[in-house]
């Protein structure tokens, strides 16, 4: 008996020890006390956004109309490198960080490679996905100035979701403009919204003049991010006390959304590897530059200067591999300042696919100017490539990620080939920025074979 229960105490100590070489953790006193501003020590720094009527450069003041103050002074700051994440927020961040990294062990098996294959599990929070990063700081400094109400705009809801939460929270009232078409393929994602006490319309909408105006040029319009992005920015220009907010593209998101990757660094670092490459889906930036942007500044300083970063986007919208870089607006109607970016025109109508948060015509400052410089490279996927990627690691890491996550898994998969190819063993890591559990409908789509790809025809000819 007395053998036996030792050998069952093995057992325990053998399981114990796999799972920590499977998944790295941290404690709370891990979490991030600050973010990591990329800006301050970019090589180049990014081009200004400009005024619109003036063609000159924005101040923070000229942004605080839209967004609050704390912001806006985040959005410009390209001397501090390091950024105090205030207490409450940090606080409100140990609810549900630091998030596990975790070794795909079952997914390398499958590839038959010899890459090293690692992911930072952002779908383990309560919200399912990465957005909440930066929705609570948001609201918490929009509280702290006095607002009342926030609007946002939303492609697949997370990011809508996440806010309405974050309002909640604070004490806000919310208001959502969800792209048409993904509310009408992700209903549970506006009741989520609303379950949280946020006020959704499906864009465009008859709300706003932004909204007719778009509805009248084309009565069967789908809706796109650029469309919800003119209408919440209507709203918080003409309701006292509202200011807007957004979840993805501008500097400030990609600066909360820092606490994904150095996180990961001290994970990594418990694993005994760092990474060759890092991957992340690409929409307008945030996911990308959270995990990416930590060690990218180990590019720039020499210690770790071949690592490769590979942004993963839909090849239906690919505005990094085929986008133009020239000044444009962030929003259809032409609302926003103009944004030194990669773009396919802020016009650009986005085709159906299900990875709604990714159908976006540009790509954030920051990212476009580190594009420019050639310290990341895009990556265009096709929807039923990346619906198979997101079925394998479903079926081997017994997680269905968000259709926009699949986009990273299938340029992993993609890169860990190259290495059983070429006989190599290289470290990746990706970014897992939300779980596909509310996309369930997108997943019995592709399994039934009714999912299509689409081709990007390009509106301007000189594309």
């Amino acid at each position: 008996m007395q053998s036996e229960n030792i050998h069952q105490l093995q057992i325990v100590k053998q399981k114990a020890i796999i799972m920590k070489r499977k998944k790295f953790l941290l404690d709370e006193k891990d979490v991030p006390r600050q973010w990591y501003n990329i800006q301050a020590e970019m090589p180049n720094k990014p081009m200004p956004p400009l005024n619109p009527a003036t063609h000159k450069p924005l101040h923070a003041d000229d942004l605080a109309h839209i967004f609050n103050q704390e912001c806006s002074r985040q959005e410009l700051d390209q001397e501090h490198a390091w950024i105090d994440i205030p207490d409450e927020v940090r606080d409100k961040y140990c609810y549900y960080r630091a998030t596990p990294l975790v070794r795909a062990y079952a997914l390398e098996k499958a590839l038959d490679t010899k890459a090293h294959i690692y992911f930072k599990n952002e779908s383990t929070n309560p919200l399912g996905s990465h957005k909440i990063n930066s929705a609570l700081p948001q609201c918490y400094y929009c509280k702290q100035e006095g607002d009342t109400n926030v609007t946002t705009e939303t492609g697949a809801g997370q990011w809508g979701a996440a806010l309405s939460y974050a309002a909640k929270l604070y004490g806000l009232e919310a208001a959502v403009y969800q792209v048409k078409i993904t509310m009408q393929q992700k209903p549970y994602r506006s009741m989520i919204m609303r379950t949280f006490g946020a006020t959704v319309e499906g864009s465009p909408s008859m709300s706003t003049r932004a909204g007719k105006n778009i509805i009248t040029a084309d009565p069967n319009h789908p809706g796109s991010l650029g469309t919800a992005i003119s209408e919440a920015i209507e709203l918080a220009t003409t309701t006292p006390g509202c200011k807007y907010t957004l979840g993805s593209v501008l500097n400030h998101v990609a600066l909360h959304q820092t606490v994904i990757g150095l996180e990961a660094e001290k994970q990594m670092e418990m694993a005994g590897e760092y990474p060759d490459e890092v991957i992340a889906c690409f929409g307008g930036g945030s996911n990308f530059g959270g995990i990416a942007f930590p060690f990218m500044r180990h590019v720039f300083d020499g210690t770790h200067k071949d690592t490769k970063f590979i942004a993963a986007e839909p090849n239906s919208c690919p505005k990094l591999t085929r986008g133009k870089f020239e000044y444009d607006f962030g929003d259809e109607a032409g609302y926003t300042p103009l944004l030194p970016m990669f773009t396919l025109g802020h016009d650009f109508k986005p085709a159906n696919i299900h990875a709604g948060g990714l159908r976006y015509h540009g790509a954030g400052v920051i990212i476009s100017q580190l594009l420019k410089d050639g310290y990341l490279a895009g990556m265009d996927i096709p929807q039923l490539e990346s619906f198979a990627a997101g079925v394998l690691f479903a079926q081997t890491e017994g997680i269905i990620p968000a259709p926009e996550s699949c986009h990273a898994i299938a340029a992993t998969i993609t890169e860990a080939l190259k290495c059983k190819e070429e006989g190599v063993s290289r470290t990746i890591l990706f970014n897992l920025s939300g779980h596909g559990l509310i996309d369930m409908s997108a997943y019995d789509q592709y399994l039934r074979g009714e999912l299509t790809n689409f081709e990007y025809t390009p509106t301007d000819p000189a594309l």
